[in-house]
């Protein structure tokens, strides 16, 4: 069997999270013949961490990663950079999901301990991996509304909570515009480019990463596979996609999963008057209280200097490749949500926009199994890539090596991801629900 690359991952707009990181030495491309135990297809959380969870069950393992560009300037540099512990259904009204919150959380939090131990282990900067918790912020008597809800909702699975009412909101962001907000412990905030530079350098000491090396096919021949790339190829006995939604690319799961982008944009950095007219604290996260609401996040000299990063707009493109006219729109509407927000702060231009690759399945469920023998996948990460694709990544790893889990069982329990209805009526519902849902978040 031949898998073929009928398309290779594209972006739009600069790696904005990496870009004010600096330059980084990076990792050469592969341009001869290797020989692996496992190779890994995608250089993301899944992929990074499918590595390490290899190396972790058998150090003697021959591991090999590729990635299509530059580690932590594809999806995974590209997130807003929030790894949540507790329910987090953006396809609900107030994030509190329809499954078993309580297995998910659990596992949620295996996640983050993996990262944690990451960080510790290969020297990863702190501020790059900031157990800070969030806040859902409330702009609305609606939002309000959702976030009491969800309280309750965490009331039930036994959950901390703190409740924030308009001066601690203020106190917090400088903003007069949110009316309340929940504040959950739990969630780590990353430097999202930083964090996956740090686990790729790191893996670099036991395995081969190579960049600018995209997968164009993936061959079986006989027990092993030999994936080849532009300049060279890997043969492996195991290979382990973790690509997200360009998993459709190889002909996986076709019709079944949807391939949706959100847009953000980062402000130049603060100057010291800006800085003192905005006031609140110097780094912190608000997802909205309604899932199609706008994320924001402050951050500071420990994560790429002090700028403000918005993130709202979302758009459903089955070819992977967003629009220029999307990217111009989602810029509009962040200079709008950054003004509501911050009128303090007139002066400060945007620096960046960008738009990041999600991948979602209807039924909400992941693409981590085996697909034939020796060929597995760490895909479709339903928009909780950091967290959800540390652990298909895991599961991945475990099962190549034959290892069985509380993640493994989690995934094999899931159904495939439903297909989708027929196109192009598929994508002009989907864009039509989200703009009504975007319409409906208002002020949010």
């Amino acid at each position: 069997m031949t898998y073929f690359a009928r398309r290779l991952p594209r972006h739009r707009g600069p790696a904005a999270w990496s870009e004010i990181l600096g330059k980084s030495n990076g990792f050469p491309r592969l341009e001869t013949h290797v020989t692996a135990d496992v190779v890994v297809v995608g250089a993301g959380y899944a992929g990074l961490s499918a590595a390490r969870r290899v190396l972790q069950l058998d150090p003697q393992c021959r591991v090999v990663v590729l990635d299509a560009g530059r580690v932590a300037e594809g999806a995974a540099g590209r997130n807003s950079g929030f790894m949540i512990d507790l329910p987090h259904d953006l396809a609900s009204n107030d994030f509190a999901g329809p499954g078993d919150d309580l297995a998910l959380t659990r596992l949620n939090r295996q996640a983050i301990d993996f990262g944690q131990s990451a960080v510790d282990e290969y020297g990863i900067p702190p501020a790059f991996f900031d157990p800070a918790g969030k806040v859902n912020g409330a702009a609305s008597a609606a939002g309000d509304g959702h976030n009491r809800n969800y309280s309750k909702h965490l009331d039930g699975l036994g959950e901390q909570w703190e409740w924030l009412d308009a001066q601690d909101m203020r106190d917090l962001t400088g903003s007069k515009h949110y009316r309340s907000g929940l504040y959950t412990p739990g969630t780590v905030m990353l430097q999202p480019a930083g964090y996956a530079l740090g686990l790729a350098a790191g893996l670099s000491r036991a395995a081969e990463v190579f960049e600018h090396s995209p997968a164009l096919t993936i061959r079986r021949e006989g027990v092993s596979w030999t994936v080849q790339t532009p300049k060279g190829s890997v043969a492996a006995s195991h290979v382990i996609l973790c690509v997200n939604g360009h998993l459709e690319s190889f002909g996986v799961a076709q019709g079944r999963l949807m391939q949706l982008f959100l847009f953000a944009s980062m402000s130049e950095e603060l100057s010291t008057d800006a800085q003192a007219a905005l006031g609140g604290a110097p780094r912190w996260g608000v997802t909205p209280s309604d899932p199609m609401g706008t994320t924001m996040r402050r951050i500071d000299t420990g994560q790429g200097g002090h700028r403000i990063v918005t993130r709202t707009a979302a758009v459903v493109r089955p070819g992977m490749q967003p629009k220029g006219r999307d990217l111009r729109r989602a810029a509009r509407l962040h200079r709008d949500k950054f003004a509501q927000r911050f009128p303090q702060l007139s002066d400060v231009r945007q620096a960046y926009a960008w738009g990041g690759h999600l991948c979602l399945s209807l039924n909400g469920v992941a693409h981590a199994r085996e697909i034939e023998r020796g060929l597995f996948s760490a895909c479709v990460q339903n928009g909780l890539g950091t967290a959800r694709g540390t652990l298909t990544g895991i599961a991945a790893a475990e099962r190549a090596l034959g290892h069985v889990s509380d993640i493994t069982r989690y995934f094999d329990a899931e159904a495939e991801p439903r297909k989708l209805p027929s196109q192009p009526l598929a994508t002009w519902g989907a864009n039509a629900y989200l703009r009504l849902k975007e319409w409906r978040a208002g002020t949010e």
